[in-house]
């Protein structure tokens, strides 16, 4: 599955001053790492976010938002966000830092 250019490069902007992020290409989607923990990606149109599991209902209470079902079994703790809920850069942002902020707090790899 091929992933939207577009979200990843707004991403990579967002994402671009903190020396703690890298890239990485899986399963035919692009994910960016956090001290090598995945904290968002993109997966076709949509954002997907590693919100951790006390977040999670939270977050799939926001519009645009649903459970990351990546490979028939729901993931604990990830949310998948439509890209209608994205247009305003302020919501992209948000998602982008509530990732990294999880992401951020996991051990190093």
């Amino acid at each position: 599955m091929a992933y939207d250019e577009g979200l990843a490069g707004r991403i990579r902007e967002h994402l671009a001053e903190d020396r703690a992020i890298t890239e990485k290409r899986m399963f035919g989607c692009l994910v960016f790492l956090c001290n090598g923990n995945m904290a968002v990606g993109v997966t076709g149109d949509d954002l997907m976010v590693r919100v951790g599991p006390e977040a999670a209902a939270d977050a799939l209470a926001r519009p645009g938002a649903r459970i990351f079902d990546f490979t028939g079994r729901p993931m604990r703790g990830w949310v998948v966000v439509d890209p209608s809920a994205l247009v305003d850069g302020g919501s992209l942002a948000e998602w982008i830092d509530q990732g990294r902020a999880f992401a951020a707090g996991l051990p190093p790899k």
